[in-house]
């Protein structure tokens, strides 16, 4: 019984259940959709993506599009920029909790100038996307959601 036991893991195991690459989500964003994953066993959603549901640990997921709507839970402001963004500064990274669940990282469209405390808690829509290079350690360009306050 033991035997029959191991093989049905690594039967398992050796299944592809990678239904989402990075490269498949950053290609929805640039066709202006949010991708996601819900779980077939709990029903749970994520985004961005990932081999397991990170709240059940199954790995039957399947890729869905999110509505790009959401609140801003936080945001800074980046002054001082980083290796790779130096032509960015200043601007809003914001997290985002999406109508779905899962929160999402991306950029504030906002007056890095005049943003205050107040938009926390104000709704949002993704609203396009941000390229950027990055630093010596990615691999070419990359790109993340932009977020505009819609109220």
């Amino acid at each position: 019984m033991v035997g029959k036991e191991q093989e049905e893991i690594e039967k398992e195991l050796s299944k592809e259940y990678v239904t989402l690459t990075y490269a498949d989500y950053e290609e929805g964003l640039k066709a202006g959709k949010l991708l996601g994953l819900k779980c077939a066993a709990c029903g749970g959603i994520t985004c961005h993506p990932m081999p397991v549901c990170q709240w059940c640990s199954d790995r039957r997921l399947e890729k869905i599009e999110l509505s790009g709507e959401g609140e801003v839970t936080t945001f800074t402001v980046i002054r001082v920029a980083s290796e790779g963004f130096e032509h960015d500064v200043p601007y809003i990274p914001c997290l985002v909790k999406t109508k779905e669940g899962p929160c999402v990282v991306g950029w504030l469209d906002f007056d890095a100038e005049s943003v205050s405390q107040d938009v926390i808690g104000k709704q949002v829509k993704m609203s396009g996307i941000h390229t950027y290079n990055g630093d010596k350690f990615f691999s070419g360009e990359h790109v993340c959601p932009v977020f505009k306050i819609t109220e």
